[in-house]
């Protein structure tokens, strides 16, 4: 009985989150190891599954570069990265097209289907639209050609929108389409976040394998759950929030400047990390919100 009473318990708890996010819209980038560890994956997506059936309006957007270098190294190509992007040529951009559009983004519908969602997979260049990145030379600082590497100049929401309108969570990869026709591989997490400020989305929602973000990298405690802007924007100048979380939480920052509510950061390795941090008191991630 007592099981039953503490189930019970966490439904009532859930209640007004859930009665306060009915109708609101929530951009999910999904990321990192969580996309190769199938538990992983399956309990994301079965908590999305759930977010829909509840009345949000989840959007998705993901990631797989794991999943590309496997097929490079399958395909006699080795992969090369400056400053964390993937240099990406003429033969690469052809095979991260297809990995992202035909295997990974097939796969997080198929798998949301199966749990009960109605979902439908939106390719990055029909809504995206981006200009060439190039990234500094270590040693002369000059700008180095990095291939089909774009960032993100603009979003059509219109096709988003029309899935969202229909009842079907849209899964988007995350390439562009630039001003010479020519498709881009973008940064998922600015292409999340790019999304979410196009939507004015009530939530950005970063999964990954980080618990969060921590105070001190090395301490896997020492996460801090709630931040504000200001407190954020502190952390850069101080240096802790560094590498390869720091265009993620300057992602965050542009959300909430434009209109996102809030930017939540989960562990997608937890159980159940997303019900957890959008519908419990305490959460399980770090949260960053608008200055008080």
């Amino acid at each position: 009985m007592q099981a039953f009473i503490e189930k019970s318990a966490v439904l009532i708890e859930a209640m007004p989150y859930i009665q306060a996010f009915r109708g609101a819209t929530v951009v999910i980038k999904l990321g990192g190891s969580t996309m190769d560890d199938k538990a992983c994956r399956e309990g994301i997506l079965t908590d999305t599954a759930f977010l829909e059936c509840v009345g949000l309006r989840p959007v998705i957007v993901h990631g797989g570069g794991k999943a590309i270098s496997r097929r490079m190294a399958a395909s006699g190509l080795t992969p090369a990265f400056v400053n964390g992007l993937r240099v990406t040529d003429a033969a690469t951009m052809r095979l991260v097209e297809e990995v992202m559009n035909h295997e990974v983004n097939v796969e997080i519908v198929e798998t949301l289907i199966r749990h009960g969602a109605r979902a439908t997979g939106l390719h990055g260049p029909s809504l995206l639209s981006a200009e060439k990145s190039t990234a500094p030379d270590a040693r002369t600082g000059a700008p180095l050609d990095l291939g089909f590497v774009g960032s993100v100049t603009g979003v059509d929401p219109a096709p988003i929108d029309a899935c969202l309108k229909a009842g079907m969570v849209p899964v988007v990869t995350p390439l562009a389409r630039g001003a010479d026709g020519a498709v881009y591989n973008v940064n998922a997490d600015d292409s999340a976040s790019a999304i979410a400020r196009s939507l004015r989305a009530r939530k950005l929602v970063f999964v990954s394998d980080v618990p969060g973000l921590l105070r001190d990298p090395a301490d896997p405690n020492s996460i801090l759950s709630t931040l504000t802007r200001a407190e954020a924007e502190r952390l850069i100048r101080e240096g802790i929030i560094s590498g390869g979380m720091l265009p993620k939480i300057r992602g965050a920052l542009d959300a909430l400047a434009t209109g996102v509510r809030k930017v939540h950061l989960v562990d997608g390795r937890q159980p159940h990390s997303l019900l957890l941090e959008l519908f419990t008191d305490r959460g399980i991630g770090t949260e960053i919100v608008q200055d008080e």
